[in-house]
């Protein structure tokens, strides 16, 4: 009987380490968009925003759902005022309730906790766009199974660059846990639509679904369409009789099978009521401006076009302590990258032309839907829109797809345009806070976070109200309702019990 050798005879080799790159382009997922967005954390409150968090919060936290009975109800009265967007309308409500219930949580001043809620939509945004670019390129089965291409890895600096506070209307200001929020929402259903293994009824309930969403969520059927075609013909080699065969193709043709039923009728009932005027400014139709509009709305997520926009006219102030620590943060995560960057696989010329040609479908798609918007045509270029959150996408991708040699220079540019888009919305938060107006709204926030039940504390929220008034008469009872909802559930009293019932 041979001779058998202790457990201590044959040493086992030492395993090596186990490379992860999801996990850490998952890190640069969450930490790119942060970096850059941190300096708008205290950004006051505009628009509708001085409102609807207080009113949604206070109205809808300890029953959330009513937030699906009020979306229902009000489908009437909204499309009658040119609007259809009753789940859009959901995802915004809950997300004030969001922001309303750090306030409750934690004793953060709302106008904090919305820009929270904000920078979670930009760090699903640059998820949904890594995966998106992956869907498109990848030829294995298991969309996760291997590793991320050299674009995928890339994506989350360009596209953290890319958000810049470029005006009041920008998504990285109004509205961005909305627009962002849809814009990931888009880019999902695509890169879904690529990968589809089944077809069915769940399907048309989407593209249903998308139609009911906002006029930014329509995007996603005609995108998935498209990336489902070039991925087929032009990354995997097919025939177009496979490719329309193919279970992605019927995803997307369910997807419009349950899109138009929707979106059709809806759009003839708007345009019959709307015909004269008197419809919601912000779902217009301006049809004479919008082929001049188009090319500068696809040029306006070029980064170099926003810093003027978000710095007031100017280069932004690179020579302060917010870029310099920007530059460290986002260099320490490129270093990180480029160590693994060699042995990530690059895209062929074939992957590198369907991505391109899907990068430039979406920043077609996302600037004539802007185009087309009266509020958007006013803009210059470089200011920021709804579309903001796809075009910053498209236009990265697109930059990605085609620059294929020298990656660590495209790595430092990309960093240092991370640096000054950190810096730019510096600027732009600096420039906000100047003036009575935003320290009124956040004086109001911190009331309403750290509410005084003294006299004192409700002679202090007294005067903040007649203040408001002598600048905004028209809607100080719009104020009294959202104000009063929101300190009634926290602390069971009025926010200025002098205010008329």
């Amino acid at each position: 009987m041979p001779h058998q050798a202790g457990s201590t005879a044959v040493r086992e080799p030492a395993a090596p380490a186990v490379h992860r790159p999801w996990r850490a382009l998952l890190r640069r997922c969450l930490l790119a968009p942060l970096v850059v967005l941190a300096p708008l954390v205290t950004l006051t409150f505009s628009a509708d925003h001085r409102f609807n968090v207080y009113n949604n919060g206070g109205q809808y936290a300890t029953h959330p759902w009513r937030l699906f009975e009020t979306a229902v109800a009000t489908v009437p009265p909204y499309l009658a005022l040119g609007n259809f967007r009753p789940l859009g309308r959901m995802l915004e409500w809950s997300l004030d309730v969001a922001a309303f219930a750090l306030t409750a949580l934690f004793g953060v001043p709302a106008t904090i906790g919305l820009r929270v809620i904000s920078f979670v939509a930009a760090i699903l945004l640059t998820l949904a766009a890594v995966a998106f670019a992956e869907a498109v390129v990848a030829r294995r089965r298991r969309l996760f199974a291997g590793s991320p291409s050299v674009t995928a890895a890339l994506l989350p600096f360009a596209v953290a660059a890319g958000l810049v506070a470029a005006g009041w209307l920008s998504t990285t200001v109004l509205f961005g846990g909305l627009y962002l929020t849809t814009s990931a929402l888009v880019l999902g259903v695509a890169a879904w639509a690529c990968r589809a293994r089944r077809a069915g009824v769940l399907v048309v309930l989407v593209g249903a679904g998308l139609a009911a969403f906002n006029e930014l969520a329509c995007l996603a059927v005609p995108l998935a369409t498209v990336a489902v075609l070039l991925r087929g013909r032009v990354v995997l080699g097919l025939d177009w009789r496979r490719v329309l065969r193919g279970t992605p193709a019927r995803f997307a043709g369910l997807l419009w099978v349950g899109f138009l039923p929707v979106f059709v009728p809806v759009r003839l009932i708007i345009r019959q009521r709307c015909a004269s005027g008197g419809c919601y400014v912000g779902s217009d139709i301006a049809y004479g401006g919008a082929a001049a509009a188009l090319p500068g709305r696809m040029l306006s997520w070029l980064p170099p076009l926003m810093w003027p926009r978000a710095a007031g006219g100017e280069f932004p102030h690179l020579a302060a302590a917010v870029p310099a620590m920007a530059l460290i943060a986002l260099a320490v995560l490129a270093w990180r990258a480029l160590r693994g960057l060699r042995s990530l696989p690059t895209l062929d010329g074939r992957q590198s032309a369907a991505l391109a040609g899907v990068a430039v479908a979406l920043l077609v798609l996302a600037g004539a839907l802007a185009a087309l918007s009266a509020d958007a045509q006013r803009l210059p270029v470089g200011g920021g829109w709804r579309d903001s959150g796809l075009t910053t996408v498209a236009g990265s991708v697109l930059v990605l797809a085609l620059w294929r040699r020298f990656v660590v220079v495209l790595l430092v540019l990309l960093v240092v345009a991370g640096t000054i888009s950190a810096a730019a919305n510096k600027d732009f938060r600096d420039a906000s806070a100047g003036g009575r107006f935003p320290y009124l709204y956040d004086r109001i926030a911190q009331e309403v976070a750290g509410f005084d039940r003294t006299p004192a504390g409700d002679a202090r929220r007294c005067a903040l109200r007649a203040a408001f008034k002598k600048v905004n008469f028209s809607n100080v009872e719009r104020f009294d309702v959202s104000l009063d909802r929101a300190t009634r559930l926290l602390d069971g009293r009025r926010f200025c019990s002098r205010a008329p019932r």
